[in-house]
């Protein structure tokens, strides 16, 4: 059965707004060039003797109109290639199923070559899809670190029997005129309907790395590249995916390749090909026989929804970023630099209160795995988060409400609701404010104005109905005014290690609680290609 969503809004894509776009015809890849030229300009004119390297700024005219916590969501909207997979009985048919849903995501992103927000430490993010059956899939994501950033997320699609435990621990390094993010980190994707576990047969999943080419000089192009690998240890059956980087004399743009092989026997059972942003194929090597695995040519996202910018508490990234993301989305690159800028310094301020109050921080929605032996978790200390909850995965409904008392989802109910979205012909910038009750007593004030004035209080964590009538799109929904500019300078890799800031010496301190200790276990899973330190490298030019 094709599950598909069908009514909902699609994504606005604003993205690269400020810089004309044409398409390669050597791989259908964005190119960005009118404006890069001032990236190198702007970055000479940081250098001088002496210069804190930490603290040279890229312009944020590249920067994508949502947070990283939101940008992981690509993975899981597809719910044509999301949904059937648990459903598939035959063991190698549905690894090929996974395989085809893990390649169906990589084609979702913005025009031209852009990069996320970097979330601050315990930024959140939740939002649910809606499909075509009735049924919902939910998630749920937090900064768990900023030195070095990881992103751990939650998603679950509890009447599918989909469950997603991961975590993202994004490295930056300088390839001369490359930029790399190593996409380190792991998934753990559960049938909660197959395998001989109690929690379910497990997939484990890694990331390609990701480049922005050309950031100095030459065209501007956006790339993926390295291997990539999927696992089911249960059925003894992995991919390893190589997503191919174009040589300096050869090669092409986009292209994919690699091998599904049989663990135990050491059979190689298909062959894979194409490229992630159009047709790819599977070949099946006993047969010979090829067809196509998917095409993202036209293919369609669902992108998730999200509660209305005022249900939302100050930490979470639509509420958090607004006034950065309406900044850049009218080309407004000094305000937006300054917003960015006015967000990080609180949190260096937030850090150094913390240091010299001797307190550890500890994520509000996870908790540190039990990866020991016996423990719940068992093996899995590379995930080193996970949900702070315990979900019945055999009982949809009892799930559902597990969830739902994790951290708000849904919008709250209230008089006028009604069973369907928000029309795709809303205003996507729109001017709803943010009210505010009071003096906020948070480091991070998000209102619209200096951290003195009035913030709304974070929303209580409960269990929340929705009201249909309230549902906004996760994609650049902007609903109260730009922020004000604090002059700042922020992070080349938005990731400054230093704690020193000139923000108000008199902000209030944090009700912070201690984090637990990471628990023995075994080895985590290693990715060979991109084995690095926790710091930031900056190398000779490599492609």
């Amino acid at each position: 059965m094709k599950h598909s969503l069908g009514h909902l809004r699609p994504r606005t894509n604003t993205g690269g707004k400020s810089t004309p776009e044409e398409r390669d015809t050597d791989g259908d890849e964005t190119i960005v060039e009118p404006e890069q030229n001032n990236i190198l300009s702007h970055i000479i004119s940081q250098l001088r003797p002496g210069a804190d390297l930490s603290r040279i700024t890229l312009p944020t005219f590249i920067l994508e109109e949502r947070s990283m916590l939101e940008r992981i969501t690509n993975f899981m909207a597809s719910p044509d290639t999301l949904l059937p997979m648990p459903e598939i009985n035959d063991p190698v048919k549905r690894f090929v199923s996974v395989i085809r849903f893990y390649l169906s995501g990589w084609h979702i992103r913005p025009a031209g070559v852009k990069k996320p927000l970097n979330p601050i430490l315990g930024e959140t993010f939740t939002c649910w899809w809606e499909y075509a059956d009735q049924t919902k899939g939910y998630y749920i994501a937090e900064q768990t670190s900023h030195h070095p950033p990881k992103s751990s997320y939650f998603f679950m699609a509890p009447e599918h029997h989909i469950r997603v435990d991961g975590t993202l621990k994004p490295k930056s390094k300088f390839l001369g005129n490359s930029a790399a993010s190593l996409m380190e980190g792991i998934s753990y994707l559960r049938f909660t309907n197959r395998g001989t576990s109690k929690l379910g047969e497990k997939y484990i999943l890694t990331q390609p790395n990701m480049y922005a080419r050309g950031i100095l000089f030459g065209k501007m192009k956006y790339e993926l590249g390295d291997h990539s690998f999927v696992r089911c240890p249960e059925n003894h059956l992995s991919a390893d995916i190589e997503f191919k980087t174009k040589g300096w004399v050869s090669g092409t743009y986009n292209a994919i390749g690699g091998f599904i092989k049989n663990d135990k026997t050491g059979e190689h059972l298909y062959e894979l090909s194409g490229f992630w942003t159009g047709p790819m194929y599977i070949k099946d090597l006993k047969s010979g026989v090829k067809e196509t695995l998917f095409d993202a040519t036209h293919a369609k996202h669902a992108p998730p929804l999200t509660r209305p910018i005022e249900q939302q508490g100050e930490r979470e990234s639509q509420r958090l970023w607004l006034s950065t993301i309406k900044a850049v989305h009218v080309s407004d690159h000094v305000k937006a630099t300054d917003e960015k800028a006015k967000i990080e310094d609180r949190q260096r301020e937030e850090a150094r209160q913390r240091e010299e109050a001797g307190q550890e921080w500890k994520p509000a929605l996870f908790r540190r795995v039990d990866a020991g032996p016996g423990g719940s978790e068992e093996g899995e200390d590379d995930l080193e988060w996970i949900i702070n909850a315990n979900i019945d995965a055999h009982d949809p409904k009892k799930a559902t409400e597990q969830i739902l008392r994790i951290a708000p989802i849904l919008p709250e109910s209230g008089p006028g609701g009604t069973d369907q979205p928000r029309s795709s012909a809303s205003n996507p910038v729109s001017s709803v404010a943010v009210q505010g009750n009071g003096a906020s007593q948070s480091l991070i004030d998000f209102d619209s104005h200096s951290s003195t004035n009035t913030s709304s209080a974070a929303p209580s964590v409960g269990h929340t109905q929705p009201n249909q009538n309230d549902l906004v799109p996760s994609s650049n929904s902007y609903q109260t005014p730009a922020a004000s500019a604090v002059s700042k300078q922020t992070s080349l890799l938005d990731d400054d290690d230093h704690l020193t800031s000139n923000v108000n010496s008199g902000l209030s301190n944090l009700n912070l609680n201690h984090v637990p200790v990471l628990p023995t276990g075994t080895a985590p899973l290693k990715r060979a290609d991109t084995a690095t330190g926790d710091t930031d490298e900056f190398v000779d030019a490599q492609d």
